[in-house]
């Protein structure tokens, strides 16, 4: 397979990031007003036909273009739509998934959507979706793993969920429960003080009911017992 990396001018990049997203041929008057929203149709069209001479500039064909429709290429694998599939297949528990559950899955599922084109209103929408996909992907490979007693790998996946969104807390509740199924309670308290601590400075918030549950009755750290939540809980 030919790895030669292919350089595009930035108004081609567009327009091929775009068609890369979606999973059907789209109308050139489409592409236009999404691409380009603020311009008149007429500008938005030009724009479009200058960004596809770019394109053909290349000397590869990566978008197949009719006089009505654009689409990425066929030969062109999308890595996107791959880590979207194995993204559905971890959240699919009527599924097995022990071959998707590698190094690769969990980096794939590591790393967000393009996230330095976040002035596109487009690809906000778009970034938004994979993230939040990603996540519950990413905790579900964690309970995956450590059901497995792949304990080294549940923890990384579950440590790459609570880096990808510190506040969220079922990524740390699923790393937690890793720690607990390794046997390993004292790394589970660090990670709730961890959870409990940034809950506490962000949002003013303690952690929920249930995520302290998880923690052995009368757990103490250095001789002193946990502190009591505040007033202001997830479950209030």
């Amino acid at each position: 397979m030919d790895h030669t990396r292919v350089q595009i001018c930035s108004s081609a990049q567009r327009l091929l990031a775009f068609l890369a997203l979606q999973d059907m041929p789209r109308s050139r008057t489409y592409v236009a007003g999404i691409l380009w929203p603020d311009a008149t149709a007429e500008r938005a069209n030009a724009n479009l036909r200058s960004s596809l001479w770019r394109a053909t500039r290349t000397g590869h064909r990566i978008i197949d273009v009719s006089t009505q429709e654009l689409a990425i290429a066929k030969h062109i694998a999308v890595d996107l739509h791959e880590a979207v599939a194995r993204a559905h297949r971890l959240l699919d528990t009527s599924r097995p998934c022990d071959d998707i559950l590698t190094t690769q899955t969990r980096a794939d599922l590591s790393a967000d959507l393009l996230p330095e084109w976040s002035e596109n209103e487009w690809m906000l929408i778009e970034q938004e979706q994979y993230h939040q996909l990603r996540l519950y992907a990413l905790e579900a490979m964690t309970e995956r793993l450590s059901e497995a007693r792949r304990h080294g790998e549940a923890v990384a996946a579950g440590l790459a969920a609570v880096r990808a969104e510190p506040l969220r807390e079922s990524a740390h509740r699923v790393l937690m429960e890793a720690h607990l199924a390794a046997g390993n309670r004292g790394a589970a308290l660090r990670q709730f003080e961890q959870c409990r601590r940034v809950l506490l400075e962000e949002l003013g918030l303690e952690p929920s009911e249930s995520l302290r549950h998880l923690l052995p009755p009368h757990t103490e750290r250095n001789g002193r017992p946990l502190p009591q939540p505040y007033a202001a809980s997830l479950d209030s």
